[in-house]
């Protein structure tokens, strides 16, 4: 689609930003050349045909490290390289000739053949590996090139797909665990939700974006909807009642920054034309030349929401949008762990795996256990965590479930401890996070076992902030840090008090960062377990967040 531009190309010779709107449409970097080449949808006739006959190795590299993202298939980190050498390496000395699968769970609904289809992939396919992300995703390892069709076909036979997964196009659409069964929900999104991916996933008019595209839509303030390139949440409009109210330019990683209001209300039939609006506009303004100002972010910084909101209206709705009010938040942030009524009377039972970490065979014990209660409908959340919806009697799911290491009743540090792949799969991380979250988790119920106090700790492998760093209590940035002796070892950099407008007493913003704040990893339930005695004991009452803490606390209170 071409559309009117915001201004004129600029003279030859001068600097641009590689916007396809101002006539800039050659490619500026080795991803933009790829796409351009080719549509990065048409490489999974390539896997059925040849990759998976021939194997690994007939895989070249614009393909291998390129246009499978769009297929949801990233190469694994080979076993045994340390973290010292994830930026001195070659991309073909990471590279493993195994792939983590990452599998769309679109407002991270599943049903129970879905689970079980997932969980028998992971058990023949994957060597019992799966890991439930903080986007509603299930990822899969050990994934071979040759058994990719074959998981393709059993995935999209009971709905599900792996198609832009990853890649620079519309990732997975996260929505809220509890939409259609909460008590506090007044819209449930999920007729919009599944209208963007049955209309817009694989399309190829949007499968060119300058980066990943990353949406959240619901009704109640449940996800991280501040960090993502375009989020919709419940608005009450004064004359047309509920809808939802827009925001747009989230995302973390090197360069953090939250969504702002558009200032607009729109209701929920026209929640799918707006977002492909917002996508279009991406795609044909958003910055090309360089990889790591490509977001949405970077762009709305430059213009501000007011330009944004013109050239949207403008430009790629031909009509103007409704102002409307800012949504109502609730006084303390939702919760969905633990026992919960549904608006039809039965229940819904959150469970907290230990950062994520699941399997094949939990999954599958899982769905088990859900038919057995009477329950046929599992969600995934965006703090890694499970929901069994429509139970009638809950405490016998909730015994059952203990047994297979899936507690409704968590420790506050289970309960709110998250963190990203790290160095057991992905090439970019530099230290381990999986393991170290339980180490921490176990540590911490040991050491503190009667705090109720919610502490939220996310652990990320490298500055990419998958794991919401920023924005989370206590977050920690993997880096190699001056150990025992001197020596390198695993660590991360500290961020205190970061946080997310999720209740209406919430004041959001990023983590303070103090200058030299680093820890090993050993000593790190140390310092977590220092730093809340600290918390404890110095907070003016039992009202006062961590987060509130951490920003007024001396610095010598906040360093080990």
């Amino acid at each position: 689609m071409t559309t009117p531009s915001a201004g004129r190309p600029q003279q030859a010779g001068a600097r641009h930003h590689g916007q396809w709107a101002l006539g800039h449409r050659d490619p500026l970097n080795p991803n933009e050349r790829f796409k351009k080449a080719e549509d990065p949808l048409l490489v999974r006739r390539r896997v059925e045909e040849i990759y998976a006959r021939q194997g690994f190795a007939s895989i070249p590299p614009d393909d291998l490290r390129g246009r499978l993202r769009w297929w949801g298939l990233y190469t694994q980190r080979r076993q045994g390289i340390d973290g010292g050498r994830t930026a001195v390496l070659a991309p073909e000395e990471l590279d493993d000739e195994y792939f983590m699968l990452r599998v769309r769970v679109d407002g991270g609904q599943l049903d129970l053949t879905q689970l079980r289809t997932i969980a028998d992939l992971s058990t023949r396919y994957g060597r019992d590996t799966a890991d439930i992300t903080d986007r509603q995703n299930i990822q899969l390892h050990w994934v071979r090139i040759e058994d990719v069709p074959e998981i393709w076909r059993r995935l999209e036979a009971v709905g599900l797909s792996t198609t832009e997964a990853c890649g620079d196009c519309p990732r997975v659409i996260v929505g809220s665990p509890v939409a259609g069964v909460s008590q506090d929900e007044v819209v449930d999104a999920t007729p919009a939700v599944r209208e963007i991916v049955d209309r817009f996933v694989g399309d190829p008019e949007l499968s060119n974006l300058p980066r990943k595209f990353k949406t959240t839509v619901g009704w109640l303030p449940d996800g991280p909807y501040e960090t993502n390139d375009l989020a919709f949440l419940g608005a009450v409009h004064p004359v047309h009642g509920p809808g939802f109210d827009v925001r747009v330019g989230g995302g973390l990683s090197t360069a953090p920054r939250l969504a702002e209001r558009l200032g607009v209300w729109v209701p929920l039939d026209e929640v799918p034309e707006v977002w492909l609006a917002v996508v279009r506009l991406f795609r044909e303004h958003g910055y090309r030349r360089l990889r790591n100002r490509a977001r949405l972010k970077f762009l709305v910084a430059d213009w501000g929401v007011e330009r944004f909101r013109q050239v949207l209206e403008e430009e790629f709705l031909g009509r103007p949008l409704r102002d409307g009010p800012a949504p109502a938040l609730p006084p303390v942030p939702l919760d969905h762990i633990g026992v919960h009524p549904q608006k039809d009377g039965r229940h819904y039972v959150g469970v907290a795996p230990l950062a994520g970490r699941v399997s094949g065979t939990c999954l599958a014990a899982l769905a088990d256990i859900a038919e057995l209660h009477g329950s046929q409908r599992i969600r995934l959340t965006p703090y890694q965590k499970l929901l069994v919806l429509d139970v009638a009697d809950p405490e016998p799911l909730v015994r059952d479930l203990r047994d297979v290491g899936l507690e409704a009743e968590p420790s506050s540090w289970r309960r709110s401890t998250m963190a990203c792949t790290g160095i057991e799969y992905c090439k970019l991380a530099i230290v381990e996070t999986k393991g170290r979250a339980a180490q921490l988790v176990h540590e911490l119920e040991k050491r503190l076992p009667e705090t109720k106090a919610e502490i939220t700790v996310n652990l990320n492998g490298c500055p990419n902030a998958c794991a919401r760093t920023q924005v989370a209590d206590i977050g920690l940035k993997g880096q190699l840090v001056a150990g025992p002796g001197g020596h390198q070892v695993e660590g991360f950099q500290v961020h205190l008090g970061g946080g997310l407008a999720l209740a209406g007493n919430g004041s959001p913003g990023f983590g303070r960062k103090l200058r030299g704040l680093k820890t090993t990893a050993e000593e790190l339930p140390g310092y977590v377990e220092t730093l809340t005695r600290r918390y404890l004991a110095g907070r003016a009452d039992v009202t006062e967040t961590f987060a509130q803490w951490a920003a007024r606390a001396d610095e010598d209170d906040l360093r080990p």
